[in-house]
């Protein structure tokens, strides 16, 4: 599904990423965990094409994300608030997202229905724009306008930082419901060892923009990689 290719991002002469070669499956849940300055979000804006490479390229379902935008209608992300329209209401905001990905008022309202206990009451007909919500209530319409139209690839960038205990619970589960779906390739980075490791079945670790650990998810995983942090 994503394979990177010797991909390389350089600013004033420092290589801030450095990946040779990786390739991330159809259907896989894929945990990037690291450091700040690891170069999480550097590869994030790489694949998302919000950023060009100095080198090398990554392909989604064997289309260059820097030379194409047919990856586009199948890729869903969240980064962080920049991704939002400030001047909107959430709802507005979810049905123009909803316009983009093809559905109509009654998917999106079929959508938001479903998830209507992450929001707890705190998003929907409060007549609020999207600026003058919380960083948390912001961050929770970010990631369920990922899920509008059924996207092929979701992408979320630290989605557990600024969310209250429950609603994190209910992200992972929401993350896992998706991880069911061997036709959905998930991609999370965080901080958070643990969360990033109840969600994913396979975790990258990198350092300094380079990947030091590939490893299946295991019962020792959250282990190994506290030993690895610690030092």
């Amino acid at each position: 599904m994503i394979k990177v290719s010797n991909l390389r991002k350089t600013y004033n002469g420092v290589t801030v990423l450095n990946i040779g070669n990786l390739e991330i499956p159809q259907g896989e849940s894929f945990g990037l965990v690291g450091n700040n300055g690891a170069g999480k979000t550097t590869f994030f804006s790489l694949l998302l094409d919000l950023i060009e490479p100095s080198a090398g390229h990554i392909t989604t379902n064997n289309i260059q994300v820097n030379k194409s935008e047919g990856w586009k209608p199948f890729t869903a992300a969240f980064l962080d608030e920049s991704f939002l329209i400030s001047y909107l209401t959430p709802e507005e905001y979810f049905y123009f997202i909803g316009e983009l990905r093809g559905q109509n008022k009654a998917d999106v309202d079929a959508l938001l229905l479903k998830h209507e206990d992450f929001f707890n009451g705190e998003i929907l007909n409060k007549k609020k724009y999207l600026r003058d919500l919380s960083k948390g209530n912001q961050k929770k319409v970010g990631i369920i306008a990922t899920l509008i139209g059924n996207p092929k690839v979701i992408i979320l960038d630290e989605p557990f930082a600024n969310l209250d205990p429950t609603t994190q619970f209910r992200l992972k589960k929401i993350i896992k419901d998706l991880a069911d779906d061997k036709n959905v390739t998930i991609l999370v980075s965080s901080h958070d060892l643990a969360h990033t490791i109840e969600v994913s079945n396979r975790i990258v670790a990198m350092h300094k923009g380079e990947i030091v650990k590939d490893i299946k998810t295991s019962s020792e995983t959250l282990k190994e990689l506290e030993e690895f942090f610690a030092v």
